[in-house]
């Protein structure tokens, strides 16, 4: 799958999530520049990506910061972190 996501940086949310499948690639490139030139004109700005993942769930995994707000980012990262920490002390 081909994912297009158009995400507010300032507001730390996603926007818009379309789907396409792998066969239409172009489709998916086109949809980004018409979307990335409508939020010029409009003077938004929002980052704009295509992603490819076998699914949303995986597409989660990898690209979280588009999912989670940023209470979650900072638990992710306080627990990916306090791990470490205590793999490092342990050898």
């Amino acid at each position: 799958m081909i994912f297009l996501l158009q995400y507010d940086r300032r507001a730390g949310r996603l926007v818009t999530l379309r789907e396409f499948d792998d066969s239409d690639k172009a489709k998916a490139e086109n949809a980004r520049i018409e979307l990335e030139v409508s939020l010029n004109r409009a003077k938004t700005d929002h980052e704009v990506v295509l992603l490819q993942a076998q699914s949303r769930d995986a597409l989660r995994q990898t690209h979280n910061r588009y999912f989670a707000n940023l209470r979650e980012l900072i638990e992710d990262f306080a627990t990916s972190t306090s791990a470490f920490v205590v793999r490092e002390r342990k050898d």
